[in-house]
């Protein structure tokens, strides 16, 4: 059934504070060893308990089990990435390939599901490190890989966690680099014409690249209100759905006069194509290299703050809303986040008076009261 043990030096382990540990062979046949039982009678209740569980497991059952088990990471990942139909959208998809055939395949594919332990893993994580991977990645990563093996855990491949207390990479957000006004006002006049509208809508709506870069005219549904519905895909280049949102899902934003002058001034002068989009290229859209060569000869041209980037103008919306006492939760919204935390995360520090500003304020209604 299986033995039990101290792990110590002590003289006479019977009397030792120290905790038994337990040792058997699991459902897939390997001895295991586990450990942190007070007593002999609490060691050997659960030896107790593994022999029942295995005799109740048919035969059949452990047997599929250890088959599972034998399977490589790359054969199950290969396994289990159609299964996931939840992931319907082409960014999804692409960015948990990428994590199987770039990353995890490579460095654990050919490794056998049931020798796949949390040591492994932290070595694995090691060598994203050690190789240069960005720490955004690594996060998105290691969550594919996590999701991966806890599936085949689920089924039975292994008979321990194989990510128990793997702890995920800490991802240290890029500081927030944002433009002056001044310095707005001088790369809307040396950008030429259709970089400068995107600028136009990021500084001025909040816009994301690809949401800018889909600026249409169809979209102005009131005086003030630009509706958000689409984005030019950086890896697809064609129109597809928000970001956070599911497909058809949209967002309106306020849509300040100069914002809707310079919308107006680039369709009277350059028309639009006949679905209404304002930019476009070769391929009919306005598409992110075209936009990233454009950039680079701006700031070349052009130096800012270390860190200056064509998302920087997305920042200074940010910036003028809530420099302007625009309520964070309204700027949430309208930026498209998916939780008023990540505005927090990456803005708090542009409210660092509010506390102070709220006492002024509350102060003076209680004198006014009073």
């Amino acid at each position: 059934m299986g033995t039990f043990f101290k792990d110590c030096d002590c003289t006479r382990p019977t009397g030792c504070p120290h905790l038994y540990t337990i040792r058997f062979r699991n459902g897939l046949g390997r001895q295991t060893e586990e450990g942190g039982h007070r007593t002999q009678d609490d060691a050997i209740d659960r030896l107790t308990e593994i022999y029942r569980e295995k005799k109740r497991t048919a035969p059949s059952v452990a047997e599929a089990r250890r088959e599972l088990g034998r399977k490589t990471v790359s054969e199950y990942a290969k396994q289990w990435r159609p299964r996931q139909r939840k992931m319907t959208t082409y960014s999804t998809g692409e960015h948990v390939d990428s994590s199987i055939n770039v990353h995890i395949v490579p460095r654990l594919g050919s490794r056998k599901l049931n020798t796949v332990t949390p040591i492994v893993v932290e070595r694995f994580l090691d060598e994203l490190e050690a190789d240069g991977v960005g720490r955004g990645n690594q996060v998105n990563i290691f969550r594919t890989l996590k999701t991966i093996l806890r599936d085949a855990y689920d089924k039975g491949a292994m008979a321990e966690d194989p990510v128990k207390g793997v702890q995920e990479p800490e991802y240290v957000r890029q500081k927030v680099v944002i433009p002056t006004l001044a310095y707005l006002k001088k790369a809307l006049t040396a950008a030429d014409e259709a970089l400068a509208l995107e600028i136009v809508m990021m500084a001025g709506c909040g816009l994301r690249n690809g949401e800018a870069r889909a600026v249409n005219i169809n979209n102005l549904v009131a005086d003030d209100v630009y509706r958000v519905h689409e984005q030019i895909h950086s890896n697809t280049h064609r129109p597809e759905k928000l970001k956070h949102r599911k497909v058809g899902e949209f967002r309106e934003v306020p849509l300040p006069c100069s914002v809707r002058e310079a919308i107006e001034r680039y369709e009277e002068k350059h028309g639009t194509t006949k679905d209404g989009y304002l930019l476009r290229g070769p391929s009919g859209y306005f598409t992110e290299p075209m936009e990233r060569r454009r950039i680079r000869a701006l700031l070349t041209d052009l130096p800012g703050a270390e860190g200056m980037g064509m998302y920087s103008f997305r920042h200074y919306f940010a910036s003028n809303a809530l420099g302007s006492g625009i309520p964070i939760t309204d700027v949430a919204e309208w930026m498209g986040h998916k939780s008023i935390e990540e505005t927090y995360r990456t803005y708090r520090h542009l409210m660092p008076g509010s506390i102070t500003k709220a006492a002024r304020i509350l102060d003076a209604g209680l004198w006014d009261a009073a």
